[in-house]
């Protein structure tokens, strides 16, 4: 499109300006002019590993951003620099060049990391240039990092068009290419030749047993391979004698080694052809504004510290990781509660089983997906949250209850109603009619089902709200003698006594089981840590046993050794002396 910008040299996108990243507003106007879908290439790797040299080719360029050969870092922060795809028409190929990580002038792994998790969040196909061979480290960081997206991308929570919604996880990942510098080692495997992309499956893949060792192996494998959908390597020889790389830019095709050239060319080809527009949900095509939004909410995201900060990133993969469980955790209680879970239940008992059953998977799910929780915090993190949940369904009981049994007493008590207000209680007699209607209405009040553990405490307190009208009924009973006005009253008053007897020792019953209850929940998750606790106990007796088994019998054949040794000396000494004692017979 002719009206596109002309970018004629990248410009610093995002500036690292002491550790904190500002976004550059004249290189967001710049790239807001780019109206046109844009392919987002973004490199990522450790400080003077030929980053920018890549990213200068594919632009098509010997310069542009910033090469040089000494031991001192030269980009910072994110550059960028937009150029007409060469293989899509009307597109526009963004080359994003990153800052490397691992600089020893910095020394910021957090700083790192973010700049990391912004190139994959802003890209559709992000390289991951590592130097000689796929190694364990660079496993764990690339993993590290993805979690850190998937979680900067959570807190950002982009709702502006077209920003992806967090379900769309798999779609949003870009493609991976692991670019491999220097690299020296031979494609084989069981003594075939394999090709770059089976060394990266193979470096990929999981180990099939449930060893813990395994899962800790597989962990950062199985998210890499989720996150990416599509992954190519690609392997480069050292393009020249390490003395003339201070002129790699400088130096034409036919100067460097042949097979460096070639190498070159197939990743240039595959970036071109195979590399995909930048998406968002519902295959929204990003253009230049669209990715302007997102670099302003992620990095106002990094800026407000939304993000862990931490030395170690285990540690911080830990946090990610376990919150997560915890998520999915209660996730799964609010699910099975919610199919399980008929409110009003008919006992409180009735209730408390459903959420302890319910409550034990819930704490399965967070095992399964816990990384790490070796203080229990996570998972007593996720009881405090459980025993709330419980807590709020206790209460939600009671309230269906309460509005159950107030329908059905509306219901059942309108007839009488009715009849008090055309006065047919108003006669010799008419209180003991009204009162035998009370019990009437009462035990079909009592038949209905689902009516809770409010019912009894419901009735009590409809049949007080209406003694007003029973006491009216009573005074306008001008057949009833006073004894038999008293011995009614007495009855009455009976009953209420009763009735609020009942009532409290009901609640008093509940309580007792609510604290039963609790206590048997706090047993079995003090019976759980002492499991947990004393399995690993028992595998570092084992441990221990085994080093002393080892040490006996390396001892054992030290022994075995000297006393062979020991009888050799002997031997000889009893062969010196015949032979001796032979030659003076002879003499």
């Amino acid at each position: 499109m002719a009206s596109e910008t002309h970018m004629p040299g990248p410009v610093c996108l995002i500036e690292n300006t002491s550790g904190r990243l500002v976004v550059n507003q004249e290189a967001l106007k710049t790239l807001s002019t780019f109206t046109q879908p844009l392919v987002v290439v973004a490199i990522v790797g450790l400080y003077r590993t030929g980053k920018s040299y890549l990213m200068n080719r594919l632009a098509g360029k010997k310069e542009g951003f910033s090469v040089d050969s000494t031991v001192q870092s030269h980009t910072k922060g994110i550059w960028m620099w937009c150029v007409p795809h060469p293989e899509k028409p009307d597109h526009t190929l963004v080359l994003l060049d990153t800052e490397g990580l691992g600089d020893v002038e910095k020394g910021d792994k957090n700083n790192d990391t973010q700049i990391f998790a912004l190139a994959i969040l802003l890209s559709s196909t992000f390289v991951y240039n590592t130097m000689n061979k796929i190694d364990q480290r660079a496993i764990d960081l690339l993993h590290y990092v993805t979690e850190l997206s998937d979680l900067l991308r959570t807190v950002s929570s982009p709702d502006l068009d077209g920003v992806e919604d967090a379900a769309d996880a798999v779609s949003f990942g870009p493609d991976l290419v692991w670019t491999l510098r220097d690299f020296y080692l031979s494609l084989e495997a069981d003594g075939q030749h394999i090709t770059a992309d089976d060394y990266l499956e193979n470096s990929l893949k999981l180990k099939e047993d449930t060893d813990q060792s395994h899962q800790n192996f597989n962990l950062p494998r199985r998210c890499i391979q989720k996150f990416f959908a599509t992954k190519k390597c690609f392997v480069f020889d050292q393009p020249i004698h390490r003395k003339k790389l201070a002129q790699l830019q400088t130096l034409h095709n036919d100067e460097l080694d042949p097979d460096f050239v070639q190498q070159l060319t197939d990743f240039c080809s595959y970036i071109f052809h195979h590399s995909k527009t930048k998406s968002l949900s519902r295959d929204i095509k990003v253009n230049g504004p669209q990715l302007e939004s997102l670099v302003l909410k992620y990095v106002d995201a990094i800026s407000s510290g939304k993000l862990p900060c931490m030395e170690n990133s285990v540690v911080a993969l830990a946090q990610i990781k376990n919150s997560a469980a915890v998520q999915k955790a209660i996730a799964h209680y609010d699910q099975q509660m919610g199919q399980k879970v008929q409110l009003p239940t008919e006992t409180l008992q009735e209730l408390l089983d459903l959420h302890r059953a319910t409550e034990k998977e819930a704490i399965e799910v967070f095992i399964k997906n816990s990384f790490k929780d070796e203080d229990q915090r996570f998972q007593k993190e996720l009881g405090t949250l459980l025993e709330e949940k419980q807590n709020d369904f206790c209460k939600r009981n009671v309230e269906a209850s309460s509005e159950r049994c107030s329908a059905l007493l509306r219901d059942i008590f309108d007839p009488l109603e009715q009849n008090v207000k055309q006065g047919v209680y108003s006669k010799p007699g008419g209180h003991c009619l009204f009162v035998q209607k009370i019990e009437e209405l009462k035990a079909k009040y009592y038949q209905e089902p689902k009516k809770g553990i409010q019912a009894e405490e419901a009735l009590q307190k409809y049949l007080e709200s209406k003694k007003s009208v029973s006491d009216a009924v009573l005074q306008t009973d001008q057949a009833l003698t006073a004894r038999e006005k008293q011995m009614q009253e007495a009855h009455l008053k009976a009953q209420a006594a009763e009735a609020e007897a009942r009532r409290l020792a009901e609640v008093q019953r509940r309580h007792q089981q609510m604290m039963q209850q609790r206590a048997r929940e706090h047993q079995e998750q003090v019976r759980q840590m002492e499991e947990i606790r004393a399995q690993r106990q028992a595998e570092e007796q084992r441990a221990i046993e085994r080093r002393i088994q080892e040490e006996a019998a390396k001892q054992q054949a030290i022994i075995q050794a000297e006393r062979i040794r020991l009888q050799n000396e002997i031997l000889q000494l009893q062969r010196s002396a015949r032979s001796h004692h032979g030659g003076c017979i002879l003499s």
